[in-house]
């Protein structure tokens, strides 16, 4: 009796991809250049909220200034346009493919 190997997929993950890694940590910049222009673009303090959003998700990403450098993304939410959830990093995905934003 022979055994056979197991040829079963394994499930591989890229970093820098569609991932949060290409939001978080970003400066407002970047985000515009990944995305295109935001939706909406909120101050409050030295808070800022941009959001960006498609037929497929809202994405609000939160920016806080650390000391004295330019404020960065320091958490995000997403949801479907009618407000139900959606994956973070699908949103991403699906924004960075979006046409140049609007």
């Amino acid at each position: 009796m022979s055994v056979r190997p197991d040829t079963t997929p394994v499930p591989t993950t890229t970093r820098g991809g569609a991932g949060l890694d290409r939001v978080l940590g970003r400066e407002a910049n970047a985000l515009v250049a990944l995305f295109g222009q935001p939706d909406a673009d909120i101050r409050e303090g030295n808070a800022r909220k941009l959001q960006f959003a498609s037929a497929a998700c809202v994405l609000d990403a939160y920016l806080y200034p650390r000391g004295n450098a330019a404020p960065v993304v320091t958490h995000v939410d997403s949801r479907q346009p009618d407000g139900s959830p959606i994956d973070r990093a699908s949103c991403i995905a699906a924004l960075t493919r979006r046409d140049g934003g609007k």
